[in-house]
């Protein structure tokens, strides 16, 4: 079935579930009967391959998922829908594997493949671009809270985090085994301290939100640990482990002691954005020689900076160090005499060196609220502006770090359970270990002796990147089917505990799961499967026969239509404009803000090279406290904890961004001229090459005959306004040569404009189907 554009600019892109069914349905089957006597399902066992269950329709099935949903539906006298026709799914699969619709040479070489392998030909190509790294990193770095900036009231820019970003496109492109995937991103530093990329993976636990001017350092140190723990049991073990935080987690069997436990694997960890980078890539090298430039240039002034503060620099930290709370100043009393500090008070000395511990850092508040520094205060407000006067010559981005963690010595921490899971209020301590409910077989722990270090963040990436781990491989593959059916097979991802979702296909879970493990943890192979499967082929077209069935969809007897994400709206209109700047890595870009955004300076500096603005959307600088209007506006990830999965809102303010945001007009705009260039002047060729570019498809006749009737209603629009006004500012098509734009009435141009900008208002174009 075509899909007619809708022509409303205004349109909220309302999408139609599956709909209708038949008013009786059948007795169960005896397929049906089986399924209900057999032994309950659960997330805490361990993994074992399913019998593939056989069916009637043996002729549907591409690959053994298919068996098992297929299952499921003759149990209830469903049957699935047809295939899709090549043009929609060369579309379908390339939004969801690259993110971006697919171009119309793309297209008609798979359309007219006729081959057998034809779709084996396709998904390989797209599983081999870079592009699905990028794709498939941005999924993950919802989980992993990536920013780039810290948070809170200073949210202060972390130049390094970038290079965790591409740590994770690499990852995906590169196929990395996923247990390997987990083990870096844990223990990197401890499992391969010689390897830079697997520091740079501990990227994933340092990415939490931190607040610099905390006070209260020992608390601080609670609250960072907090949220690794919390982190690792949502993203990797799909548990609410922090509901044992403050007792006994009311619904699963994980106690509080337990949850303390797993604090205990990080009592030593400790966040740093210092790691020094050895290895330097081109880019690396460029941010080096500007750094050495800028410092050479500014050697005089930062000089006579450091001595004018040098007479107040001991009475200014002692100024600094009274704003903070009894026990951290009892810990940094110590800084001098490290060898006296008890291991948890090295964390708080630690953390207080490592942030923001410079001259200008300690003696501010001391400047600011001591009269007798006044005459200070004013001359470094001069040399300050002096200094200034080199901003030119600073690199704005990249750095020659690395943001990780580390451990503080082999010595852990002593971890405490906690009354109430308040911070001060401690009681026994404990040792390292998991809940019990999720080691069902009592697989111990390696805990193996690591030089410097206590090895026990090590001996918990081992245990989570178990075969016998229940949980580490059913999350993922689970997470990866909700990628391209909109659901999960748990629909809630990160709760399999009795609070979630029951699952809709529990032997589908557990026989991906178990290929998952067996082919090598290849991500890869568990998406070509799934891509290959006629369950994935299946058209979307509503069907009125499921409406009292399965009005949810739940047993998938038509393929899913989905709105795009935030990042694929984005990055398809670059695309269709032959905008898109393809090229991957690097430090994170700022394309501009609409004007009515007011943010200082320090938080959103626009790139001045101009073919930054229109890298991919993952590549956009994610500051906390301000999210990149477009993106926010189709509900982007919050970088603020994990999230687990977007938001697919409707609202008039989508509407309105695609109306009225000048980045989608510019798009229109270079859409127009592209469609010119490409079509020549006959108006049908230009609606046609129109549609094959952002629909991926041929217009029918109604839609063409459509089309034109508002081409020659706008022009007739715009040349009334001309002859009212006797002159009107028309917008036309960007990029066209100096014979087209010659040749071309600007009438017309303008009102081709309109419609390039019309059609990327449709639902059509904002949804995958």
């Amino acid at each position: 079935m075509k899909k007619l554009v809708y022509l409303a600019v205004v349109s909220c892109f309302a999408a139609t579930l599956p709909a209708g069914a038949e008013d009786k349905p059948e007795a169960p089957s005896p397929a049906a009967t089986r399924a209900q006597r057999a032994p309950q399902w659960s997330a805490y066992k361990v993994v074992q391959a399913p019998a593939v269950p056989a069916v009637k329709q043996a002729k549907w099935v591409r690959k053994p998922v298919d068996a098992f949903v297929l299952a499921q539906l003759e149990a209830k006298n469903i049957k699935p829908s047809s295939d899709a026709d090549k043009e929609t799914f060369i579309r379908r699969a390339t939004l969801d594997v690259w993110g971006i619709i697919p171009t119309p040479e793309e297209v008609k070489a798979f359309v007219d493949d006729r081959s057998p392998e034809a779709y084996e030909k396709l998904v390989d190509r797209l599983l081999a671009s870079p592009r699905y790294g990028e794709r498939q990193a941005r999924r993950w770095l919802d989980l992993a809270r990536y920013a780039d900036s810290a948070g809170f009231t200073n949210d202060e820019t972390r130049p390094n985090m970038w290079r965790y970003r591409d740590y994770v496109i690499d990852a995906f492109n590169q196929d990395k085994p996923y247990d390997r995937f987990v083990k870096e991103q844990i223990a990197g530093d401890e499992l391969w301290p010689n390897q830079q990329e697997a520091l740079i993976a501990t990227g994933f636990l340092r990415a939490y939100a931190d607040d610099s001017n905390s006070r209260n350092l020992v608390q601080k140190k609670y609250q960072n640990t907090t949220d690794m723990v919390d982190t690792v049991g949502t993203v990797f073990l799909g548990s609410s482990v922090e509901c044992a935080r403050c007792h006994n987690h009311k619904i699963d069997k994980v106690s509080q002691k337990e949850y303390f436990q797993l604090q205990a694997f990080f009592a030593n960890t400790a966040a740093t954005d210092n790691l020094p980078l050895k290895e330097k890539a081109p880019v690396d090298l460029s941010y080096s020689d500007a750094q050495a430039k800028y410092q050479a240039a500014t050697k005089d002034v930062r000089d006579r900076i450091k001595a004018l503060l040098a007479p107040i620099r001991k009475v200014g930290e002692e100024y600094h160090i009274g704003r903070f709370t009894p026990e951290t100043r009892e810990a940094l009393a110590k800084r001098d005499k490290p060898d006296t500090a008890s291991t948890k008070e090295r964390w708080v000395i630690n953390r207080y060196l490592t942030t923001n511990y410079t001259d200008q850092a300690v003696t501010a508040s001391y400047l600011n609220y001591e009269e007798s520094a006044k005459d200070i205060k004013e001359k470094l407000a001069k040399l300050t502006e002096e200094l200034r006067k080199y901003d030119e010559l600073r690199p704005t981005k990249g750095s020659d770090k690395i943001s990780g963690v580390k451990d503080l010595g082999k010595d852990p921490a002593p971890t405490h359970l906690l009354f109430t899971g308040e911070w001060d209020r401690p009681l026994e301590e404990v040792q390292p270990g998991v809940p019990a409910l999720f080691n069902p077989t009592g697989e111990k722990l390696d805990f193996a002796s690591i030089e410097g270090s206590t090895g026990r963040r090590a001996a918990l990436a081992k245990w989570l990147s178990s075969p016998n781990n229940p949980l580490t491989a059913r999350v993922f593959v689970n997470r990866v089917w909700g990628q391209y059916f909109g659901k999960g097979i748990v629909e809630t991802v990160s709760d399999f505990g009795r609070a979630g979702a029951k699952p809709t296909h529990p032997e589908l879970l557990d026989y991906l799961a178990d290929k998952f493990v067996k082919d090598g943890w290849s991500a890869k192979k568990l998406q070509r499967e799934i891509l290959l499967s006629s369950t994935y082929r299946q058209s979307s077209a509503p069907r009125e026969d499921l409406a009292k069935v399965d009005p949810d969809n739940k047993l998938l007897a038509v393929f899913p239509r989905q709105r795009l994400d935030a990042e694929q709206i984005r990055d398809s209109l670059l695309a269709a404009s032959g905008e898109l700047v393809d090229k991957v890595g690097g430090p994170a870009v700022f394309p501009p803000v609409p004007s009515t955004l007011k943010t200082p300076g320090r938080f959103w500096t626009v790139d001045k090279d101009p073919n930054e603005y229109n890298r991919r959307s993952i590549y956009i600088f994610t500051r906390r406290s301000v999210p990149y209007p477009m993106l926010e506006t189709f509900d982007m990830a919050s970088p603020q904890k994990v999230h687990s999965k977007r938001s697919i809102t409707t609202s008039p303010l989508q509407a309105l961004a695609l109306i009225n945001n000048d980045q989608v007009f510019k798009s229109s705009q270079a859409l127009a001229g592209r469609v010119i260039r490409e079509a020549g002047p006959d108006p049908v060729k230009q609606i046609e090459r129109l549609y094959q570019i952002v629909y991926s498809r041929a217009p029918d006749k109604v839609e063409k005959n459509t089309l034109l009737s508002f081409l020659d209603h706008q022009e007739g629009l715009f040349r009334d306004q001309a002859i009212a006004a006797g002159k009107v500012s028309m917008a036309v098509p960007v990029g066209l040569n100096t014979s087209q734009a010659r040749n071309a009435e600007p009438v017309r141009l303008a009102a081709f404009v309109d419609l390039t900008h019309t059609i990327l208002n449709s639902n059509e174009f904002v949804y995958r189907y």
